[in-house]
């Protein structure tokens, strides 16, 4: 059974870019938002295996989206991977400090690279 997610970015050409290439590679993405709220409910309607989340949605922070997505009010919603077109280096404190399982940089954005980040987290992240 594929992994399921949901793509969370402010760019529409991003998004779109993404979900074909994830979904050449056998993820199956099931939803994208642009807002931290759409995101919320994307979660809580499509319940994803895992987030990507960009760490800047326009005027939003992607870190204190990450902290409601893991609040504890979705159960088995834990697992949220931080993405950024910014070199991980520069954000190294905060992606430390916030509840994701992991950081991909947007060039690097893979299947592959999300299946491994997953499971290095393990089943009860």
């Amino acid at each position: 059974m594929p992994v399921r997610c949901v793509i969370v970015d402010d760019n529409p050409g991003f998004l779109a870019a993404a979900r074909v290439l994830l979904e050449q590679e056998g993820l199956q993405v099931v939803g994208v938002a642009t807002t931290g709220d759409e995101a919320l409910r994307a979660v809580d309607d499509l319940r994803p295996d895992v987030t990507l989340l960009d760490v800047d949605l326009g005027g939003e922070s992607g870190f204190d989206v990450a902290r409601l997505l893991a609040d504890g009010r979705r159960p088995g919603q834990r697992r949220v991977i931080l993405i950024s077109a910014h070199p991980e280096e520069d954000l190294a404190e905060l992606i430390a400090a916030s509840p994701a399982i992991g950081f991909l940089g947007k060039p690097s954005l893979s299947a592959a690279q999300i299946t491994a980040l997953l499971e290095a987290a393990g089943p009860g992240a």
